[in-house]
């Protein structure tokens, strides 16, 4: 487990590796500054080797240009992925002055986004993946409060029920051992899960 603390946000990730395989396919970075909170994750396609390479290509680039805006980030990860397998991609950005989460994102990674009031927010993926070839990209935006949670993950994760498993009373610690139990080994598995104090 990767586990990140900041005055402004709490995170923890998993990452598991498909069975048979000695490389995960899917990569991810997180950073928090004294400004904002960003997590990208990205799916290889396939998994193994080239998987890694592609996946991993994207979070790099957003590791070098964390302070730019998702869609310039966005376009950033797609050129990275030409001439290699391609990969899904998802992209966090949460401003904690304004209070603005800022999301995008291609592929079959799943964001859900839980208010302090119970609001469970999950914007609908768009299919496809980043491949080099040139594309608009869907930003959203949607305002958030105190005491909110959010979860990323890869399609390894076949979650049912979201909203009991994101409740405030829960500790990160408890949900992330929540969603380890139920990893199966058939993917390549990753998973952010964080809150907003």
């Amino acid at each position: 487990m990767d586990v990140l603390h900041h005055e402004n946000v709490k995170a923890v990730a998993g990452q598991y590796t498909k069975m048979g395989k000695s490389v995960c396919g899917d990569s991810y970075f997180m950073i928090a500054t004294e400004e904002y909170y960003i997590c990208i994750l990205a799916d290889g396609l396939g998994s193994g080797t080239f998987a890694h390479e592609a996946s991993s290509a994207a979070c790099e680039i957003v590791s070098m240009h964390h302070e730019e805006d998702v869609e310039t980030l966005m376009n950033r990860c797609n050129d990275s992925l030409m001439r290699k397998r391609g990969a899904a991609v998802a992209i966090v950005k949460i401003d904690y002055a304004s209070k603005i989460v800022q999301y995008s994102c291609v592929g079959n990674v799943r964001f859900y986004f839980y208010s302090h009031e119970g609001n469970l927010t999950y914007p609908l993926p768009v299919t496809g993946y980043l491949s080099g070839r040139k594309q608009k990209f869907k930003i959203q935006r949607f305002p958030y409060e105190g005491g909110s949670s959010f979860l990323l993950h890869s399609d390894g994760l076949e979650l049912t029920r979201v909203r009991p498993l994101l409740q405030p009373q829960h500790s990160l610690d408890y949900i992330s051992s929540q969603l380890e139990s139920i990893v199966s080994g058939t993917d390549d598995t990753t998973f952010v899960i964080g809150r907003l104090p």
